[in-house]
């Protein structure tokens, strides 16, 4: 099968086309056949070597954890799915990534695609929507009638995160760039905030949660606008104790877990139109696609989330 490989840690041109064996099914597994994938952080932060610690990984390494196709084959244990039936998965965190024609995974962390969701929008959805998910409600508790910040709202993980906590009855304040204002309010922003123009922390006060996904300097500021008691949940990098501390708050660091039971409650979500997947670029599967990809993800500037279509039509 076709896969786009690295073989070296390195900028985006060690992504290299590549022909390797299709992957085998073992008895709780199921082999997808790719329709689409999209990509996330993690993506280019294992490629420059910058987890290497975290992730061992033996070369060669084919990155991507984010999976929408068909079921192609069932192992002998693995019974939820039919062949031919369109599922996505946020896999386990392997060398044996989703930029490639056909993956396993293990059978309990795939979901269905509701019917009126497509290839490429669902896969912009397992990783961004349970680290939303996973950050908002596992580790922040947000409950109904909190005011929580989301900073970069139009990212892959905020643009899902807006919606997540509007869903739960939250207030929900925004940064971004003031191009990307009136799309947050569509999705359910009450606040946003022009990070470009006006610093946040002095217009935001007595919020009971902050989700940072920026981390460094903004990360310090967001205990500012925090109520006493107030929780601060980072994807970027482990809030430091002492700081949160001195501000009579509490802070969390999430790591995600793949959850197929979470990844089904996102999809009832979509069927019933309660969260709009944001697909804001779409490249092709090739050396140069995911190259260019990898570089707009680097850019910190993309809209949404970035998706590689790899074969077919819906």
């Amino acid at each position: 099968m076709k896969a786009i490989v690295i073989e070296q840690y390195g900028g985006k041109d060690v992504l290299q086309e590549k022909e390797v064996e299709t992957p085998k099914v073992s008895d709780n597994q199921v082999l997808i056949e790719m329709h689409a994938t999209s990509i996330n952080p993690i993506d280019w932060k294992v490629r420059e070597g910058y987890l290497k610690d975290m992730l061992p990984f033996e070369f060669p390494i084919i990155l991507g954890w984010d999976a929408a196709g068909t079921v192609k084959e069932t192992g002998a244990n693995a019974n939820k799915f039919r062949i031919g039936e369109r599922v996505f998965v946020r896999p386990e965190t392997t060398r044996f990534g989703c930029y490639a024609e056909y993956i396993v995974t293990e059978e309990d962390l795939v979901a269905r695609i509701p019917d009126n969701i497509s290839f490429e929008e669902a896969a912009s959805i397992p990783l961004a929507g349970m680290t939303a998910w996973q950050s908002l409600f596992d580790a922040a508790r947000l409950e109904k009638g909190e005011k929580v910040l989301i900073h970069a709202g139009a990212g892959g993980v905020g643009s899902l995160a807006i919606q997540i906590a509007k869903q739960k009855g939250a207030y929900v304040a925004t940064t971004a760039s003031s191009q990307n204002h009136s799309m947050l309010k569509e999705l359910g922003a009450d606040e946003c905030i022009d990070y470009r123009t006006l610093n946040f922390e002095d217009i935001l006060s007595d919020y009971d949660v902050v989700f940072d996904t920026m981390g460094g300097e903004i990360q310090s500021k967001s205990f500012k606008v925090l109520k006493k008691g107030g929780r601060l949940v980072s994807i970027v990098q482990p809030p430091n104790e002492e700081e949160a501390s001195s501000y009579g708050a509490k802070a969390f660091f999430v790591w995600l877990k793949p959850n197929g039971e979470q990844l089904g409650q996102l999809a009832a979500m979509m069927k019933n139109g309660e969260l709009k997947p944001l697909v804001g670029h779409l490249f092709d599967f090739s050396e140069t696609g995911l190259q260019e990809a990898h570089g707009l993800s680097e850019s910190h500037h993309a809209k949404g989330k970035i998706v590689i279509k790899i074969r077919g039509q819906n």
